[in-house]
């Protein structure tokens, strides 16, 4: 059965899952669900996801939603120990970065960008805005040591699903208007996942 993807192609977390198909190869179907496209809010959509955010996808005459967890489930389902390792050390690791990208590192962002780029009326304080940026940065910042450390990705000279998702983080980061530190790790990885033409297509595209 063919992938189906529901979920607008801006969509940050909709990229994630987009990326990983590229990775792994997969012929897929996307569909327009979101802001200005088909509602989340319809019954239809709900009964797939019931918080009414995309991506979802449906494989096998079933359902899945949650981004980080439709591409370890597509990493798997398709034998990619590349990308999501069977080790249990090196998996945890893997996922680790995962979570802190989707926790934390999100958390960071979100008065910045809902403020600088979405101009949402409701994050429209510049104090907040200044504060979002400085959360933001010392969260990056966190990553620009793990970078340095490892000379490579994220959890060390393999490319993993911890740098799809953290690499389009780091997309969306470059593109806010915003002052931004020198983090040379960073702009290193953000010119490694650039030679990847999953990252081209869905992640260095023009849109944060």
């Amino acid at each position: 059965m063919t992938l189906r993807i529901l979920g607008k192609a801006s969509s940050i977390n909709v990229r994630k899952v987009l990326w990983t198909a590229a990775e792994i190869g997969l012929a897929f179907e996307r569909e327009d669900w979101g802001s200005g496209f088909q509602s989340t809010a319809s019954p239809d959509f709900l009964a797939l996801n019931p918080n009414g955010l995309v991506p979802v996808i449906i494989v096998d005459g079933g359902s899945l939603w949650q981004s980080n967890s439709i591409c370890r489930y597509l990493a798997g389902a398709h034998g990619r120990t590349d990308l999501l390792p069977a080790a249990a050390w090196r998996r945890a690791q893997v996922e680790q970065w995962m979570d802190w990208q989707a926790t934390e590192l999100n958390n960071a962002w979100r008065d910045a960008f809902m403020g600088l780029v979405r101009r949402d009326p409701g994050f429209a304080d510049p104090d907040r805005i200044a504060a979002g940026c400085r959360a933001w940065n010392a969260a990056m910042a966190i990553l620009e040591r793990q970078l340095d450390r490892t000379g490579s990705f994220a959890t060390g000279s393999c490319f993993t699903l911890a740098d799809i998702v953290l690499g389009l983080s780091v997309n969306r980061w470059a593109l806010t208007p915003m002052a931004r530190p020198d983090y040379p790790a960073i702009a290193a990885y953000y010119d490694r996942l650039g030679q990847r033409p999953g990252f081209l297509e869905h992640g260095r595209n023009g849109i944060p």
